[in-house]
C-alpha cells in the first residue's frame, strides 16, 4: 500500500523519521561525552539535541499515523505498524522526562536524565528496526502492491 501522506511521490513519514532518530541518538553521544569528559558544553548540547528531536518526532508521528490507519486491519503489517507507533510515543515520552529533569540543570543533568535517554535509545533502535519491516518486508508506504502479510524472516531464508 503507498503512503497516504506523500510529497513528490515518496512518504512523507520516511522522509522526517531521520531528523528525531539522529537528533535523539546524537543527543545520547553528547550526553556520553559530557559524562566521561565533564566539560558542561556537551550537557547543553546534548540538551537541545532532544528538544530539537523531540519537535522532529512530534512532527513525523501525525505522517506516521496517517499510513498506519491506511494498513488493512487484522494484517501481520498493522500489528508491526502498532508496536512501531506504541513504541516511538514511549521513546518521546523517555526523552521527554530526560529534558525535564535537566530543566533547571541543563549543564550539570542528574543521573536521571542519563537513564531516560540511554533507555529511550536503546528502544528507538527497536522501533526503528520495526520501521524498517514496515518498508522492506511489508511494502508499507513505497508501492501499491505491498505484501502486508509478509511471513518473518527466519536465518535460514536469507
Amino acid at each position: 500500500m503507498e503512503a497516504r501522506a506523500k510529497l513528490f511521490g515518496h512518504s512523507i513519514h520516511q522522509m522526517l523519521i531521520v531528523f528525531p532518530l539522529g537528533l535523539l541518538g546524537m543527543g545520547v553521544v553528547f550526553d556520553i561525552v559530557h559524562f566521561v569528559a565533564g566539560d558542561e558544553i556537551f550537557a547543553a548540547v546534548a540538551y537541545w539535541m532532544m528538544i530539537a528531536g523531540l519537535a522532529g518526532g512530534a512532527l513525523a508521528a501525525p505522517f506516521g499515523l496517517a499510513d498506519w490507519t491506511s494498513i488493512p486491519a487484522g494484517t501481520r503489517a498493522k500489528q508491526v505498524g502498532a508496536a512501531h507507533g506504541l513504541g516511538n510515543v514511549v521513546v518521546l515520552v523517555a526523552f521527554l522526562f530526560s529534558v525535564l529533569l535537566r530543566k533547571n540543570a541543563i549543564t550539570a543533568p542528574p543521573l536521571a536524565a542519563y537513564v531516560c535517554s540511554f533507555v529511550g535509545l536503546f528502544l528507538a533502535l527497536f522501533t526503528a528496526w520495526l520501521g524498517g519491516e514496515l518498508v522492506a518486508r511489508f511494502g508499507v508506504g513505497v508501492h501499491a502492491g505491498a505484501t502486508v502479510d509478509a511471513p518473518p524472516l527466519h536465518p535460514t531464508h536469507r
